[in-house]
This record gives C-alpha cells, sequence and structure tokens, in this order.
C-alpha cells in the first residue's frame, strides 16, 4: 500500500468513530511516548519574552490604529466535545443532585468509573476545547496555547506565543469581517484547536480540519450524532512550530487543504515538492542562518563553536551553517547538540556542553542555535561553572528577547547579539487584548486558564488543571490587564498576516470564480484548495501592521530581520537594543552601538591561531584548518599571495618589501649622464672631438702642402673620420640603454676602430711595399695611388660590416636587465652581459696587430719616412692600453658605472694617441715651423739623387 493511501485509510478509520472525540488520557499518554520516541525532529519554543525595547521596533502612529474593537455577549460560542467530556469538566466544580449523580454512575460501567476517579487527579488533562467562530468560510486554526510538558500531554497556558497569538487571529478575522468588508456578502470563520507545542498531539487535532473533507465527498455528510454537520476547512493557519508544521504539512496535504504558518521557521519546509500546501508569513531559517555568518564575517571571527537544537528547527539550520561557514573560510571548534526537551537533559549535560566549549578557549565565540527552555539550560550552566566571561554569543530567534533565558543569567547572556524576525505590532491589538475579560471573551475557551495564570487566582467555575490547584486566592473579577502586567508577544504581526493572506486570497478567488457577486457561489461551496493555494502564493497587501507583504518564490515571508544586542545600558542594568537589521541579503549593523562586556567596545578575537607577522607563512595543525604554526621566510622570500603555507622567492630584479609582502623592483642602474662618470667621459671625448676638428681645418687649409701630401692626404681625412667617430662612440655608451642605443654600441664600437687601423694597414702595407720594391727593383708598385689607397681601405672597413651585420641579424641587439647579484637591477646592453662585444672588436684586434707587424718590419725605412715611426709608435702604444683594458673591463662586471666608463675612456684614449703621435709632428710643421713645409725639407738631397721613380714612390702626389 503506498504512503498516501495508508494516511487515508488511517484518517477514514478514525473519522468514522464517532467517539473519537473522547479518548483515554491513559490510552494517549501512551500513544504520546511511543509516537515521541519515533520522532527526533522538534522545534524551537514560544515562551515570555522580555519587554520591547523602545529603539528595537517603530511604533505606530495611533492615528493609524484601528479602532475597532468588538463587544462578544457572554455567549458560550464553543462547545463541550461530548456528555462524559463535560462531566469530567465540571466533576469538581458542580454540585450534582445525589439521585441524579446516583442514576448516572448506575449507567456506567465499573471501568468508566475508575477512569472518572484517575481523572480526577488528573489524568484527563488536557480537555479537548476549540474555539468557534461562525462564517460562510471557515479557516482551521493550530496554536500552541499549551507549553509542552515532560510529563504531560499539554504543560501551562502560553500566554505570548499561545494567548495571544490566537486572539491575534480572532482579532484579524474581526477586522477583516467587520471593518474591511473584503468579500461581498461573504463572511470568514474560524475553528482553533491547541496543539500543546507537540508534533504528535497537533496531529491529532488537525484530523479535526480534514473530517469535513471526508464528509464532503461526494455530497456525503459525516457527524458524530445526527444533528451536527462538518464544515469543510478552507485553510489552516499553523502550526506554530516547525516539527508540527512538518507533521500536519503531509496530512493536509493529502486533502489539497493550503495551510500558512507563522512561527515555522525550518529551512526543511521551503521544500515544495514535499510540502506543495504549505506556506509561511516568516521568513526560513535559511536567510537566518546568512545574517548570523554576516554578524561573524563583520566581527572578524574565523574560528567559532555551535549548540544546535536536536530538532528539525536546530539540525536544519545547523546543516546550513556548516556550509555557509565552510564556503567562507570559518571553522567550526565544537559542535554540540541540545536535547529538545528540557526534562531530558540534566544539569550534568548542560554543564559537560559548557566545559567542551572551554575546551578550545581561543573560539571566544559561539553561535546557538535553539529554543528559550534548552537555552536556558546552557546559560545556567555558564553561571555554574563561572564561565560567563569566556564566550560571546549569537542566537538565533528561538530565544532572541527571551526573558526566560536572560533573567537571572544576565551576565551570561551579557554580549549576545541575537537575529529576529522584523515584526511591528498589529495596529490596535494591544488595546483589544487589555480590554478582554473572562466575561466578556467566551469565545475563546482557554482564557479562563490564561486569566488564572496571569493572576495567579482561581476563578470561579473555571476548570482544574494540572497548574491551577496551587491558587489559593480566588479571582475577585476586578482584575484587569494593563500594559504594565502585560508582556506583548513581538512577533504577532506574523500571525496577522497569516489570516489576511488567506483573506485577499479567498476575496481575489471570489472575484475570478463567482465574478464578484455577493455571497458565495456554488463554485466556492467548498472552495477548491489547489484553487486557493495558487492564489495565496500571489497576494500582495498591506497588513495591519503597515508593512507591505508577499510570499516569495519558496512561499515564505520576507527576509526581514531585527539586529538585538543585549547589553548593560547603565551599571547593572541590561536591555535588549536594536543595532541593526538584515534586510533582502544586505547587513547593517552599527559597531559603535555594540558592548561585549561593559567598557569594552572592541568584540572579543575568536581566532584559532593569530595572523602570522609579515614576511611568515603558515604551517597548518593536522586535522585543523583554522589553527597553525608561523615560519619565517628566508632573506630573498616573501609569503606566497597564492598559497599562504609557503614563501616565494622573489623574482630576479626585486626584493621583498619593508612589510615582506610583495617584491618590489630594485632600481634601474646604468651610467646615467648626469653621473661624475659620464660627466669625465663626454668632456674627454668632447675635447678629442674638438681637437680633432681643428685638425681637419687644418688639413683642409693646408691640402695642397708637402707635409700633407706626403703623409697621404685622402688616408688622412679617413683616419681623422675614425678618430671623430671614436668619440662619438662615447656618447651612445652613456645614456641610458636602449635597443637602438644598443644597436648603435654594437656597431659603433668595432666599425670606428676598423676604419683607423684599416686607414693605417693601408698606410703602413704602402710604406713597407714600396721600399721592399726598391731594394729589389726600379719599377712601381701596383696600387700606391690615393684612389687604389683608399679601395683598400673600404675594403678592409667593408669585412668588418659585414660582420657586424650578420651579426645583428642573427642577434639582434637589445637593451636588458642583468643580475650579477640579488640586490643588482643593472639594465645594460646584451653585448655587456656575454662579452660578445668581443666580436666587434676581433677584426679591429687583426688589424692592430697586423699594423703592429708593418710598424715593427718598417721601423728601419729613411729618416725621412719617419712617419712609420709615428704609426709604430701609435700600435705600441694602443696595444698597450688594450691590454690594461681587458682587467679592468671584466674586473669591474658589478660597478656599471666604471665599466661602461673604463671603455669609453678607453676608446677615446686610443683615438687620442692616433692623434697625437700621427698628426701632432705634423701640425708643429705647419704651424710652428711653416719654413720647413717644403719638398726639400720633407725629401733631403741625399735622396733627391734616387732615380726619379724613386721620388715619385716616397712622395704623394
Amino acid at each position: 500500500m503506498r504512503p498516501d493511501q495508508c494516511w487515508l485509510a488511517t484518517v477514514t478509520l478514525f473519522s468514522a468513530i464517532c467517539s473519537c472525540e473522547v479518548r483515554h488520557s491513559g490510552t494517549a499518554q501512551a500513544e504520546d511516548h511511543q509516537l515521541s520516541r519515533s520522532v527526533h525532529h522538534h522545534h524551537r519554543h514560544r515562551h515570555k519574552q522580555t519587554e520591547s525595547p523602545t529603539i528595537v521596533d517603530p511604533v505606530m502612529d495611533s492615528d493609524k490604529s484601528f479602532d475597532y474593537l468588538p463587544h462578544y455577549e457572554p455567549l458560550n460560542i464553543y462547545e463541550e466535545r461530548s456528555f462524559l467530556e463535560r462531566s469530567i469538566l465540571n466533576y469538581d466544580m458542580v454540585a450534582y443532585d445525589s439521585d441524579r449523580k446516583n442514576d448516572w454512575m448506575s449507567n456506567m460501567s465499573s471501568h468508566q468509573i475508575a477512569e472518572l476517579k484517575d481523572k480526577k487527579h488528573h489524568q484527563h488533562w488536557p480537555i479537548k476545547r476549540e474555539a468557534v467562530i461562525e462564517g460562510d468560510l471557515v479557516l482551521g486554526g493550530l496554536m500552541m496555547v499549551h507549553e509542552r510538558s515532560d510529563n504531560l500531554t499539554c504543560g501551562p497556558v502560553m500566554p505570548q506565543g499561545g494567548v495571544q497569538a490566537l486572539e491575534t487571529m480572532l482579532y484579524t478575522l474581526d477586522i477583516v469581517n467587520n471593518k474591511l468588508k473584503l468579500i461581498p456578502g461573504v463572511t470568514i470563520g474560524a475553528h482553533v484547536l491547541d496543539d500543546c507545542d507537540r508534533d504528535t498531539y497537533g496531529l491529532e487535532m488537525a484530523v479535526d480540519f480534514i473530517k469535513g473533507s471526508i464528509s464532503n465527498i461526494d455530497d456525503a455528510e459525516y457527524a458524530c450524532n445526527a444533528t451536527a454537520v462538518r464544515k469543510v476547512i478552507s485553510g489552516v493557519v499553523g502550526a506554530a512550530s516547525s516539527v508540527t508544521s512538518v507533521q500536519v504539512a503531509n496530512l493536509l496535504r493529502l486533502f489539497k487543504i493550503p495551510q500558512v504558518s507563522f512561527f515555522s521557521t525550518s529551512p526543511e519546509l521551503s521544500n515544495k515538492a514535499r510540502f506543495e500546501y504549505f506556506t509561511r508569513t516568516i521568513p526560513s531559517d535559511l536567510h537566518q542562518v546568512k545574517a548570523m555568518v554576516e554578524i561573524v564575517k563583520r566581527l572578524g571571527w574565523s574560528y567559532l563553536s555551535i549548540i544546535y537544537e536536536e530538532s528539525s528547527y536546530g539540525i536544519k539550520a545547523f546543516e546550513e551553517l556548516e556550509a555557509l561557514l565552510a564556503r567562507h573560510g570559518i571553522c567550526i571548534a565544537v559542535k554540540e547538540k541540545l536535547a529538545k526537551d528540557s526534562g531530558v537533559a540534566t544539569e550534568m549535560a548542560y554543564d559537560n556542553i559548557v566545559q567542551k566549549l572551554l575546551t578550545k578557549p581561543r573560539a571566544r565565540g559561539a553561535i546557538i542555535f535553539g529554543s528559550d527552555q534548552e537555552v536556558a539550560g546552557v546559560m545556567r550552566a555558564v553561571e555554574r561553572v563561572n564561565a560567563t566571561g569566556a564566550f560571546s554569543w549569537i542566537g538565533s530567534d528561538g530565544w532572541s528577547a527571551r526573558a526566560l533565558v536572560s533573567d537571572g543569567n544576565e551576565r551570561a547572556v551579557e554580549g549576545t547579539i541575537s537575529v529576529q524576525p522584523q515584526a511591528n505590532d498589529v495596529k490596535g491589538f494591544k488595546e483589544y487584548f487589555l480590554n478582554l475579560n473572562v466575561k466578556n471573551n467566551k469565545r475563546n475557551p482557554w482564557f479562563t486558564e490564561f486569566w488564572e495564570d496571569h493572576f495567579q487566582c482561581r476563578y470561579s467555575g473555571g476548570p482544574r488543571t494540572p497548574y491551577n490547584g496551587h491558587y489559593s486566592r480566588n479571582c475577585s473579577g476586578a482584575e484587569r490587564l494593563t500594559a504594565n502586567n502585560t508582556e506583548f508577544e513581538r512577533q504577532l504581526q506574523f500571525v496577522s498576516d497569516a489570516v489576511l493572506a488567506f483573506a485577499y486570497a479567498i476575496r481575489d478567488m471570489h472575484a475570478a470564480v463567482c465574478g464578484g457577486k455577493s455571497g458565495l457561489c456554488d463554485a466556492m461551496r467548498p472552495a477548491s484548495g489547489s484553487e486557493l493555494l495558487g492564489y495565496l502564493r500571489k497576494v500582495n497587501f498591506t497588513g495591519i501592521s503597515g508593512d507591505e507583504f508577499h510570499f516569495d518564490a519558496n512561499g515564505d515571508g520576507p527576509a526581514r530581520y531585527n539586529i538585538l544586542h543585549f547589553k548593560q545600558v547603565t551599571r547593572g542594568v541590561y536591555r535588549w537594543l536594536k543595532v541593526g537589521q538584515y534586510l533582502d541579503g544586505v547587513l547593517q549593523l552599527n559597531i559603535e552601538d555594540i558592548q561585549f562586556k561593559w567598557g569594552e567596545r572592541r568584540p572579543p578575537e575568536s581566532v584559532c591561531s593569530a595572523e602570522c607577522e609579515l614576511g611568515q607563512a603558515k604551517q597548518y595543525v593536522e586535522g585543523e584548518s583554522c589553527c597553525w604554526h608561523c615560519f619565517n621566510c628566508t632573506q630573498y622570500e616573501i609569503r606566497s599571495p597564492y598559497v599562504e603555507t609557503t614563501c616565494m622567492v622573489c623574482p630576479r630584479g626585486t626584493l621583498p618589501d619593508p612589510t615582506r609582502t610583495h617584491c618590489q623592483p630594485i632600481p634601474e642602474v646604468y651610467l646615467r649622464p648626469d653621473s661624475a662618470w659620464a660627466i669625465g667621459a663626454m668632456s674627454f671625448s668632447s675635447v678629442g672631438i674638438l681637437i680633432t676638428a681643428f685638425v681637419c681645418g687644418v688639413w683642409v687649409r693646408h691640402s695642397s702642402t708637402p707635409v700633407v701630401r706626403a703623409s697621404g692626404r685622402e688616408l688622412s681625412y679617413v683616419l681623422l673620420a675614425g678618430i671623430l667617430m671614436c668619440y662619438l662612440v662615447t656618447f651612445a655608451l652613456v645614456f641610458r640603454p636602449t635597443d637602438v642605443l644598443c644597436s648603435i654600441q654594437r656597431f659603433g664600437t668595432g666599425f670606428c676602430f676598423t676604419v683607423v687601423y684599416a686607414a693605417l694597414l693601408t698606410k703602413t702595407n704602402r710604406i713597407s711595399r714600396i721600399f721592399n720594391a726598391s731594394k729589389h727593383s726600379a719599377k712601381r708598385p701596383i696600387l700606391i695611388s690615393p684612389s687604389s689607397q683608399l679601395a683598400i681601405c673600404a675594403a678592409l672597413i667593408s669585412i668588418q660590416v659585414l660582420i657586424v651585420v650578420v651579426w645583428m641579424i642573427v642577434a639582434p641587439a637589445r637593451a636588458m636587465f642583468h643580475y650579477p647579484t640579488r640586490e643588482d637591477n643593472m639594465l645594460v646592453c646584451d653585448s655587456y652581459v656575454d662579452a660578445s662585444y668581443m666580436i666587434a672588436f676581433f677584426y679591429p684586434i687583426v688589424l692592430i696587430i697586423i699594423c703592429t707587424v708593418y710598424a715593427v718590419l718598417t721601423r728601419k725605412i729613411p729618416e725621412a719616412f719617419n712617419e712609420s715611426k709615428h704609426i709604430g709608435f701609435t700600435m705600441y702604444t694602443t696595444c698597450v692600453i688594450w691590454l690594461a683594458f681587458v682587467p679592468l673591463y671584466f674586473g669591474t662586471a658589478s660597478h656599471v658605472p666604471l665599466r661602461v666608463t673604463s671603455m669609453a675612456v678607453t676608446i677615446s684614449l686610443s683615438a687620442s694617441v692616433t692623434l697625437a703621435c700621427l698628426f701632432s709632428p705634423k701640425l708643429y710643421i705647419i704651424l710652428i715651423r711653416p719654413e720647413r713645409n717644403v719638398r726639400q725639407s720633407i725629401m733631403p738631397v741625399r735622396y733627391s739623387r734616387k732615380p726619379p721613380a724613386a721620388q715619385n714612390f716616397t712622395n704623394a702626389p
């Protein structure tokens, strides 16, 4: 048999029993006990709470409140369920005629008489009652009028979350029917039952709501007696607790009866695949969990404990909490469950929970997701072990602002930040409720119990309960409810909105189905539950509290929460105050208003391990994701910005910054033009350039004189051009390296030397060939004319050009950073690093060597041709200079300014030696001894007798 069929069969069987309303209490308790052992999902309580803090909830304008306050005639609207039940109710209060009593008892069995005697000792508790308002359409109500009890089915009456919630429902119906008149010609009635905050008992009560649905199937009528006809329940307001709502929702779904809860917050109920006909005006705990996590993040906590109630309310919230905290990298130190029924958990159990929390002293923050009775046990345990300053709590709405928790435990609760669904006062309800009394409120069958509990007196003619027997004083009738002696539930708005949601849904359905005609049409006799559910989900209205209301996609109320804080406003005076709100996923929290302990403004630190210092990485403790040890990174390392457990070596050219969190670039090192080294090198080159220009000017002016012609005028110009380029290379060396400048350096350093030494080689080669030829024959050597000499020189230079061009194609010159040590960041040309300058210098060195050889070979030529001696001296000096440069250059690799300066100066010095040795003697003759600048002086007499051919060989044309 399918589960649905099982349910239907069970319910039908239960409904068919005419005496179903009267149960043997012993059997009921046994069933309750047995079923409660198999059900592990419980819920939160709704108990007394502290008076509203003045700034927590806005006060509605008095002129906007509803002034409608109905007057109730002292009529007994509710019915006792049976003659036996009435007999039980009045057993100790009504004096029957002895003959009538004897006749009545004589008709009963001995078993029934024994049962009555047991019930006299409260074994009949509770007596099933119902509050009824007649109407064309009827809404069921399931209220926790009584608290849950540990050893009885029902506990004492619950003033705030029970009686006041019931009266809010009735008050809202009065507003709908008599003031708003939402539905033309249609009134909405109520059939309200008590679930005693117990899921199994609430399920039994909910069976009453489906009897009408069963009895009206196929127009058949069902009744326990021949006169009563069951009315179909159009919808159910309730239940209050999540665990009861889960049970009831499964039953109502089978008969397609919409249900709107006002206090059930379990995320489980948002699953519409399971709870299709369930909706609620209060938001899901999923939003409350998100608000709690946002508070934890705002406080900077990363390591905390969680205590959660072992019920659907607590377990589902814990599962969401655990997942959401893990997503934000927040660790849970201790996870502890709270037994749902306070009578199950002993003081030792609560003490053990606190002791476990104390084993993690660094987890100062703790989230408690539970109901007020259970949380009160925890707070008393905190007081007992003197750990009031050890924890800072974040509380759920199940115990937020509850006097049951804070009264007597102020020091333990101090500093609590709690999340509570945002609700405003239901306009006019306080005045309505304060005007109620036992005489004018006959429609509430539990109001007498409330009255006795509130004033601690025994009302004459009232029913006897297990909780009013100790009242020694009789109620005088002069008692009155006042604002001073009455505390109001803060969240009654959700009850009112639940009733209004049904009212507006019925209005919309009536307008669509009945076409706006007054009264109910046949299509709404009865109203279809599935159709009504569709209209219910789409309602959008402004409630009596003044807030706009609508259901979200999951059938839940809007996610609006107040953030409350329990602190000392003055020394020894504690209050719950509003310090923020959570609206539609956005947290607004006034940190400056939070005071965890007297005089402590800063939130306590709740972390397993303090953050590592700068330059340290983490080593996690095994099995703990929020606990670690710190170790230092080395001198050139920082903690990795990607993996906090490793150190990262700074790349070359960077060093750790002072905070050791980033690698910062080392300043570029290059020979800056404004440095002393660069200024010295450029000054030397500039002087050389001026001298070279002067020599060029003299050579041009005296180009036809014997001295200039004898020195080889054309090659002299080539030589001067090479010397000038040597000086200009200095400027390419001292400026900031770029790819272009590096290319100029690579080409220019070798090329300028090639030009100089190619011209010198051509000269020495010419002289050597001339005099070698004169020794063997009078024939004139070939290729000694000026044009031939230029061609030879150009050919020699082209070899260098070819070498450098190929080199540039194969490996283009580029500027790069060089790091000889970790502290260095040199901006240099690539040839500087790998000494590839030698490729450019290789060919000039070959020319220098050859020139030197020629200089040695021509050292003994006649005195008149002593230019060869000058060339020889030039080559000797050049070799010495470059031999001294090699160790200087390679020995200063880490000193960029010195290295570049040494190269620039060496090149300029080589050019200067050439300029001085080859041109200064001739300048001396031209400028100082012009009388010697004649052919005879250049060619002495003893050489003039030589054959003409020889003379032609020695003199330039």
